[in-house]
């Protein structure tokens, strides 16, 4: 916090001077002001406008600047409390000092009837001062009429001032009905009893309270026992005199009494009752207890709950209705802090299937409700079953005797080691029914003076009497009453009702009593005394663990002023309070990283040869083997692959790069890149190779169409391809979007030994309907995988000028295809495997990539490199200024070897000649040998000899020539 600008500019020539200089100056340095001074001893000064820092950095302080002493604890300041700084560099008032001295308490310097008189000092009361007591007339001092103040505590009590009271001989009697159990199963009277006849001789005593009457007590022994209660009932109200009040005990006993009590007028004020029914105001509109109900642990429960950070809980119960109205009550209070009981067991008397149960539940915080005897029984399953240790802590009812664990117990077969060991680290709770605080009470006894009396006064060793924990209660339920009554009577002699008017049909006066009980707040023996709206008191708890066998007290709860005191003793098997459940932590499934950057490396070298094989196209483009492969769609294919490839990338990004919300665009560019990819890519080959079966499959129909082949109708075949993928991937974007969600799979257990569970997630790239979507998106992209596979099996054995390499593409068509068919199912089948999905989807990506790259542009590279076409063709080029025809070009390719193979036969041929001719000229020869020659023909003519045959007919080169022309 910054001072104002005003005191800014005062103080800025202090901020500014150097210190060497500032402290040279002196006190009466008055153009720097006056220097600081140090707080007293237990306290402090507040420096108005300047935070703690600018403090520290300044020595001096302006002019007219005011300090305020301030004082720590109970202390005051003796001496000015404000100082200002005066023009002369001095503070004011500095030859007085101020101290901070420790004060006794004011409460003595105000007396109730009566007047104060305080010497040797001035307000407030310091060490050494005096203070003497006067009371009004009519009134007398009860305890010492002089104290003295001594660091910070007077010598003596405080006293009071009493009514003078009427004598006791005309006091007038007010009768109490009361109901001790001396025996049964709970025997409480035994010290309850005497409690209440210490209590009446106190109030008896007292000259302020119930000045003109006097309280006496009418009491039978109702045994713990309902029936027996009822005849002692019946004769305390039809027999005289008159009972204005009735006090039982035993929660079986009070209930009787209260339901009957109202139809008499009656109050009912028990000592002894802890049954969570009896808080119910319309069945027991008269009913008050200074015994707390068995709810009143609930909130303690409740309070350590919050404490520990407790949200989940579980309980376990004996059957009664004492622990069923209490569990109810629990219930609804945990439901109000936000606290879940999460399982509910009860039993009858055997615990075993409950204890089973709330293991199988992995229960944690366990609230038990049960008698010693079950306890024993729960405890023993409670071992059996391994419910105890670090992870675990049960709440008890904290009556039981301290060693119950320890008592033999025939029922159960568990050692007393075992039950030691169950139960060790357990926390109780249990109704604070002597106040701790051993401050002195409405009587002026302190609740240890309290137990010494009455230890007197008891027959037997208080651990063998019956009631003496709730002795205390009872005793203040006398002055409960008493101060009720005085309230009701107005104190005698002032405004208020005869309480000897009082009868069975006077509903005035229970009303009356009713108003002043309801209001009752007093210090007693017991603690403070004061009723809720059910008409239960409002008592502290105490709050013990077991430790080391033996119990600890941790705590204090005082449930009406919401205090819990805390002694920071308790001690836990874990070293801290355990989680109310399993810790589960989420751990996402990332993938393998080393497997990333490896399927990236390849990716990014498949890119590079797409890029390559992209460039080599391109540059070869004018070259004639080029041109025959329809280079614009290779180069679309080049360009699909390397789409394909990239979406690898996405593939493999998940929240050990990204956060959540980069994840929505690595969605769409998995499916986006993906999508085009394959479409470019496949969509090229698979134009290429349906061409091809449309156009020369069908020789005679399509003749004019194999010379009239346009580029463009590829193009659009492409283009079709691609514009209805780019339609079907923005409609399911636009309709049902991508989006990040989350696969849970089961809870696994750490290796270490610790308190969690590790729940794995998966992230993954999801629509409401992506099982629809990939359906059609998969059915559409297998049937043309199919297609593609049918027409390239057509088409193997098709050769044509007009695409070149359309048995490569045919071969590449296969791989992708089968690559694919297999990848698709497998990869929505290893969806849940983040490892072995992406392996599969990656790898085939990246394989069908470079396996069309290398089919298709490698033998082209390996032809041009080899063969040279690329020059040849440039020097064609240069010399005839123009290329021919392509079909001309292969035409005389194929002449020309047809010409070299008939010059071969011909060439076989006029050997053969050469040889025939000379076997006739041999046989002419030796022919002409053997005939003469003819004589000529009488007519004149050439001798005639017989015809030559076919075989002898002359031949000559002319006719063979012919022959093979």
């Amino acid at each position: 916090m910054l001072p104002p600008p005003p005191l800014l500019l005062l103080l800025a020539p202090l901020f500014l001077q150097p210190l060497g200089a500032a402290g040279a100056q002196t006190p009466n340095a008055t153009s720097e002001g006056c220097q600081i001074i140090h707080p007293p001893w237990e306290g402090g000064i507040r420096y108005r406008g300047l935070t703690r820092d600018q403090v520290k950095a300044i020595n001096f302080l302006p002019v007219d600047y005011e300090i305020e002493y301030v004082c720590r604890g109970e202390r005051e300041v003796v001496g000015p409390k404000v100082r200002k700084c005066l023009a002369n560099g001095s503070w004011t008032d500095m030859d007085i000092p101020s101290r901070c001295v420790r004060i006794c308490s004011k409460s003595y310097l105000t007396l109730e009837n009566g007047k104060v008189f305080l010497t040797g000092g001035d307000l407030p009361a310091l060490d050494g001062a005096r203070v003497d007591f006067r009371c009004d007339p009519d009134f007398h001092l009860v305890g010492s009429s002089r104290s003295i103040c001594s660091q910070g505590q007077w010598s003596t009590p405080k006293p009071h001032c009493q009514v003078n009271r009427t004598p006791h001989s005309e006091r007038r009697a007010v009768y109490i009905g009361a109901l001790f159990p001396m025996s049964g199963g709970w025997p409480g009277g035994q010290a309850c009893q005497p409690a209440v006849e210490m209590a009446l001789e106190d109030v008896n005593s007292r000259r302020d309270i119930l000045p003109d009457y006097e309280l006496k007590l009418i009491h039978h022994d109702s045994k713990c026992d309902p029936g027996q209660a009822t005849k002692y009932l019946y004769e305390l109200l039809y027999n005289d005199p008159i009972k204005i009040i009735l006090m039982p005990g035993c929660s079986s006993v009070s209930t009787l009494v209260a339901e009957a009590a109202r139809m008499w007028n009656l109050i009912v004020l028990s000592y002894g009752s802890s049954s969570p029914a009896l808080s119910n105001r319309q069945r027991f509109p008269t009913f008050f207890r200074t015994h707390p109900s068995a709810t009143l642990h609930n909130p303690t429960r409740v309070k350590l709950f919050e404490r520990w950070g407790w949200k989940k809980i579980a309980t376990i119960q004996q059957t009664t209705e004492v622990f069923t109205s209490t569990l109810d009550d629990l219930e609804e209070r945990v439901k109000e802090a936000g606290i879940e009981i999460t399982f509910r067991q009860s039993f009858f008397s055997d615990p075993a299937v409950p204890v089973k149960n709330l293991k199988r539940q992995d229960a944690r915080i366990i609230v038990g409700l049960f008698y010693e005897t079950e306890a024993r029984k729960v405890f023993c399953e409670v071992y059996k079953e391994r419910l105890f240790g670090k992870k675990y802590v049960w709440f008890l009812i904290g009556w039981y005797a301290d060693n119950w664990f320890k008592t033999y117990d025939p029922s159960i077969n568990c050692t007393v080691d075992e039950m030691t060991e169950a139960v060790e680290g357990h926390i109780t709770t249990e109704i604070v029914m002597l106040n701790p605080a051993n401050t002195r009470s409405i009587s002026n006894m302190t609740s240890q003076e309290f137990v010494e009396k009455l230890t007197k006064r008891l027959k037997r060793h208080p651990e063998e009497t019956g009631g003496f924990q709730e002795a205390p209660l009872a005793y203040d339920a006398i002055w409960a009453l008493a101060l009720a009554l005085n309230k009701t009577s107005g104190g005698g002699g002032r405004s208020g009702v005869r309480l000897e008017d009082f009868n069975y049909n006077n509903q005035t006066i229970t009303d009356q009593i009713y108003r002043a009980m309801n209001s009752s707040s007093f210090e007693g023996v017991s603690g403070h005394v004061v009723f809720d709206a059910s008409g239960s008191r409002m008592a502290w708890t105490l709050i013990e663990q077991l430790q080391g066998g033996s119990y600890k007290k941790i705590g204090y709860y005082d449930s009406t002023k919401d205090d819990l005191s805390w002694s920071k003793t308790d001690k836990w098997i874990g070293g801290t309070p355990p989680a109310d459940q399993t810790l589960v932590i989420e751990t996402f499934r990332f993938l393998s990283q080393k497997l990333f950057i490896s399927v990236s490396v390849l990716s990014s070298l498949g890119i590079v040869l797409a890029v390559v094989c992209l460039s080599f196209n391109i540059y070869n483009s004018h070259v004639r083997y080029i041109q025959n492969s329809q280079p614009n769609l290779n180069n679309l294919t080049a360009v699909g692959c390397s789409l394909a490839l990239a979406a690898v990338f996405p593939l493999g990004l998940d929240g050990y790069h990204i956060g959540e919300n980069q994840f929505l665009f690595v969605c769409q560019a998995r499916l986006w890149l993906l999508g085009l990819g394959f479409s470019l890519g496949y969509g090229s080959m698979f134009t290429k190779i349906w061409w091809v079966h449309t156009v020369f499959t069908k020789k005679e129909e399509k003749k004019e169409w194999r010379k009239t082949l346009e580029p463009w109708k590829l193009y659009s075949t492409v283009g079709l391809l691609v514009g209805l993928d780019v339609l079907t991937l923005a409609i399911w974007q636009i309709v049902d979007p991508l989006h990040r969600t989350i696969e849970t799979f089961a809870k696994e257990e750490p290796k270490e030994d610790i308190d969690v569970s590790i729940l794995p997630q998966l992230e993954h790239c999801s629509s409401k309907k992506m099982n629809t979507w990939l359906g059609i998106f998969y059915g559409y992209k297998g049937l043309l995988l199919l297609l593609g596979i049918f027409l390239a099996y057509e088409t193997k054995s098709v050769s044509t000028e007009k695409i070149n390499d359309h048995r490569a593409v045919g071969m590449a068509i296969y791989n992708v295809a089968v690559l694919c068919l297999i990848t698709a199912p497998v990869t929505m089948i290893l969806s849940s495997q983040q490892d072995a999905a992406f392996a599969f989807a990656s790898l085939a990506i990246v394989f069908s990539s470079y396996i069309t790259l290398v089919v298709l542009f490698v033998p082209k590279m390996r032809r041009l490199i080899t063969r040279g076409e690329w020059q040849s063709e440039a020097q064609d080029t240069m010399k005839t200024g123009s290329s021919t025809n392509n079909n001309e070009e292969e035409k005389s390719r194929l002449l020309e070897k047809e010409n070299r193979e008939l010059e071969k036969i011909i060439a076989e041929k006029e050997e053969r000649v050469s040889e025939l001719r000379h076997q006739l000229q041999s046989r002419q020869q030796l022919r002409s040998r053997r005939h003469p020659p003819t004589p000529p023909d009488p007519s004149g003519g050439l001798p005639r000899g017989p015809p030559e045959p076919p075989d002898r007919l002359s031949c000559d080169g002319s006719r063979v020539h012919l022959l093979y022309k």
